[in-house]
């Protein structure tokens, strides 16, 4: 695809930051402005000469740009947005990369002007690492990349957004964001707030003669809480803006282990059995479709 001359990144740590590099790496990009709230992730990437330009404001970040790409906490972008919107000339494509798209999606449209076109993304790519030093020029490689145009969206832009992120390297879908967000909800939200609460419940769990219990806890504990190491910030708020689906699949967790805790309960082997049989096999398929 043709190279965009003006790029500006907002928000430059793990995913911005893998955006960045991998751009530059691909020759996307003949310029690249950073603008973010973490000062050392921007000096990081100016001294490696990843990001040409770091700008002081967001208006400087909108000013000439041909592409912009929202890649800060899904909770900031449309105050951004707003601040940006009068200064993005009228050619200039818009994206993002937030894992929760309804809200946004909407609240973007009637932000962005209309002779400006905005396309929501989400590259299914991350780590329970988080900044700048983070990043890396292969973290999108081979990944899915989430595309949610509306009726709205203009055609040729989402052309543009869908070929910028197949170049990149990704396997690009496009999905309604509502179904984005209950889909999402369920297979990547819902695991991480299981996990931190598993972490929170060990975390204060003491025996009779120890303090902490989780010093005792084999590698099969360290590799399920893997990401309860992500970043904090995000994902609050992910869970406020993908609220509805978020607490949908909540309950629906909360009746399965309901009916494990009365199985277990009862001492009932047989319910206990079958549960761990019909997780056995929706583990196996899950493994089988990856």
């Amino acid at each position: 695809m043709n190279s965009f001359d003006r790029v500006s990144i907002i928000g430059v740590g793990l995913l911005g930051g893998s955006l960045a590099k991998v751009m530059r790496k691909l020759g996307l990009a003949k310029s690249i402005i950073g603008y973010g709230r973490n000062q050392a992730n921007l000096n990081e990437a100016k001294k490696l000469n990843i990001i040409d330009e770091v700008v002081p404001d967001i208006q400087s970040a909108a000013k000439d740009a041909d592409l912009i790409v929202f890649c800060s906490p899904v909770q900031t972008i449309g105050e951004l947005a707003m601040k940006m919107a009068p200064h993005i000339k009228s050619d200039c494509l818009v994206t993002d990369v937030s894992s929760t798209k309804e809200t946004l999606v909407l609240e973007m449209e009637k932000i962005i002007p209309e002779d400006i076109s905005f396309v929501g993304a989400h590259p299914i790519a991350g780590s329970e690492m988080s900044g700048f030093q983070a990043s890396s020029n292969t973290l999108y490689e081979g990944a899915h990349c989430i595309v949610t145009p509306t009726t709205k969206t203009n055609p040729v832009a989402l052309k543009r957004i869908i070929e910028l992120w197949e170049t990149i390297g990704t396997q690009v879908s496009i999905m309604d964001a509502k179904e984005h967000d209950f889909i999402f909800g369920a297979v990547s939200h819902l695991p991480h707030i299981l996990i931190f609460a598993l972490m929170n419940t060990l975390g204060n769990l003491k025996s009779e003669n120890h303090d902490h219990v989780t010093p005792f806890s084999g590698a099969g504990l360290r590799d399920i809480t893997r990401i309860a190491g992500s970043e904090p910030v995000m994902w609050r708020d992910i869970c406020i803006s993908n609220k509805d689906s978020i607490l949908y699949c909540l309950d629906r967790f909360q009746e399965t282990l309901n009916h494990l805790r009365s199985g277990i309960e009862q001492g009932n082997g047989m319910l206990l059995t079958e549960q761990f049989k019909t997780a056995n096999q929706y583990r196996s398929n899950l493994v089988s479709n990856t």
